[in-house]
């Protein structure tokens, strides 16, 4: 039987996912009381600019007071799209003093503050649900802490920002440089006019965090995380990765040290091989792939972003804990028993894919080898480039007496192998380090 009182719904934000939330709660109302059991009613929306149309939405219910709003004792739950740290922070925890559970979107605030909300969720008996907050669309979170709650979980690798996928995606078909992707990505509305957050890994940073403590029950923050941007990516770059068979992502990677007495969480450009299932998302799609002891190798994919996918995520939150309001319970809140250390990435174990521009003389491949094995680095492969080749040291040669070489390392500690790039630096035969990338997915 379907209880006839309506459970409440608070809106904090009406932008782009705000509105598609409010517009779903009432196209979907009669679907969405089925599967809950009980109807839901939007009983108010916060935002700053109330005069603005908003189509859809009794202007009665918009207001600028949202700690009034939230303060509410009527209110069953409350939704957080906002962003951003503050006044996000300060809304959901007085909405979860005064009873209400709360859905939220905001990947930054979680990963700065998650382990302090978990808390004020569980004092006060109530529900903090975020699926939105990392992959859009894709179910992502609940996997990981419920699906996948009797499993180990490695690793979890994936392409978790759209906009960089999808700059990146375009370099690897067209050729373009970064300047010219990412011109396209704003003009198409993919990329923000300011683009900071996505390009310089900010964005994969903060979903980093929140994977990797789901993941591995251990608190992670944003601090935790490594991050680099990839604004230094070029077309040479995407070039030598074709040479290897491989493409380039902006990659968060969360796993454990090869004792499993650690973590490690990280953001940055790689290179990865065709053959991996990453490699073939595309435009402004994300994949996760995660890897676990029973379950083996899954992989999630879809939109990563955008109104309507994101609201799919929160709208999914907001069934699941009206369907807990109902029963008298509340789902999985945070699990941390674990507690294991995050590494730094210096321990982290990968390879290097290296450009070096070398002095056209002998001797040269000698001295950059040395530098490897005084650092405990193994070569692979050893690679030329240019338009003409040398006999004697196996460099490449271009017709102004420019040498290239690539070396491509076996896997080391990420601290040995950047050491040794900062001593190829230092060789006088040694013109500049072009590029270095890792190589990740074999």
């Amino acid at each position: 039987m379907m209880r006839t009182r309506p459970l409440k719904v608070a809106l904090l934000g009406c932008g782009v996912v705000g509105s598609e939330v409010a517009r779903i709660m009432t196209t979907h109302a009669d679907d969405l009381a089925a599967r809950i059991g009980a109807p839901v009613e939007l009983a108010g929306v916060a935002v700053r600019r109330p005069s603005k149309v908003r189509q859809g939405i009794d202007p009665a219910l918009v207001t600028t007071d949202a700690t009034a709003l939230v303060k509410r004792g009527d209110i069953d739950v409350v939704v957080e799209v906002i962003g951003g740290i503050e006044p996000a922070r300060t809304l959901i925890t007085t909405a979860l003093e005064h009873g209400a559970s709360v859905v939220s979107a905001n990947k930054a605030l979680l990963a700065q503050d998650g382990a302090a909300l978990h808390a004020a969720a569980e004092e006060h008996g109530q529900d903090l649900y975020y699926e939105a907050a990392v992959a859009g669309a894709i179910p992502l979170i609940r996997p990981l802490r419920e699906s996948l709650a009797g499993d180990k979980i490695n690793r979890v690798m994936g392409i978790v920002n759209g906009t960089t996928n999808f700059i990146l995606d375009k370099m690897d078909s067209t050729g373009a440089g970064y300047q010219e992707a990412l011109d396209e990505a704003t003009a198409l509305g993919y990329a923000e006019a300011d683009p900071t957050a996505d390009v310089e890994g900010f964005d994969a940073a903060a979903k980093a965090a929140i994977l990797a403590g789901i993941a591995f029950h251990t608190r992670v923050r944003l601090d935790d995380v490594h991050r680099e941007g990839m604004t230094e990516v070029t077309a040479a770059d995407f070039a030598s990765a074709k040479e290897m068979g491989c493409t380039i992502k902006l990659l968060a990677i969360c796993e454990r040290t090869a004792d499993g007495q650690s973590v490690t969480a990280r953001v940055h450009p790689a290179m990865i091989p065709l053959s991996h299932p990453l490699a073939s998302v595309r435009g402004a799609y994300n994949a996760v792939f995660v890897e676990s002891d029973a379950a083996g190798q899954l992989m999630f994919y879809g939109p990563g972003a955008g109104g309507s996918p994101t609201a799919s995520a929160v709208l999914g939150d907001l069934v699941a804990v009206c369907r807990n309001r109902l029963s008298g319970a509340t789902g999985p809140g945070e699990s941390a028993y674990a507690a294991l250390p995050v590494s730094p990435m210096g321990d982290v174990v990968t390879r290097y894919h290296i450009s070096l521009d070398v002095a056209d003389k002998p001797g040269v491949l000698a001295q950059v080898a040395t530098v490897f094995a005084e650092h405990g680095v193994s070569i692979d492969t050893v690679r030329q480039q240019g338009r003409n080749q040398s006999s004697g040291d196996a460099v490449a040669v271009d017709q102004d007496g420019e040498a290239s070489l690539v070396v491509v390392t076996h896997r080391a500690s990420d601290a040995a192998l950047s050491g040794t790039v900062e001593a190829l630096r230092k060789l006088d035969t040694v013109r500049g380090v072009a590029s270095m990338m890792r190589v990740e997915g074999e």
